[in-house]
C-alpha cells in the first residue's frame, strides 16, 4: 500500500510565537494598562501579527494551548 498523506496539513497555521516584551516599548495606551509590570509576553502568529500580551510566560502557553496553538519561544 503506498498512499500519500498529508501530514498534519494545517500545522504551519497553529503554531503561535512567544516573546518577552518590555512595556516600555508598547504604546502608551497599552503602558497605563499594564499596572506597574515592566515585562509582559507577547503571543504572535506566524506572520508576526500580535495575537495577545499576557502577565506571565505560563499564561502565554496555556492561552496558545487552550485555543489549539503550538507555542514555540523566540528568544
Amino acid at each position: 500500500m503506498n498512499t500519500e498523506y498529508e501530514f498534519m496539513p494545517e500545522a504551519e497555521d497553529k503554531i503561535v510565537y512567544i516573546r518577552a516584551v518590555e512595556v516600555a516599548d508598547l504604546p502608551k495606551d497599552v503602558q497605563e494598562q499594564a499596572m506597574g509590570i515592566e515585562r509582559l509576553y507577547a503571543v504572535h502568529d506566524a506572520n508576526g501579527t500580535r495575537l495577545a500580551l499576557v502577565k506571565d510566560r505560563n499564561m502565554a502557553f496555556i492561552l496558545a494551548r487552550q485555543h489549539d496553538l503550538a507555542p514555540v519561544t523566540v528568544h
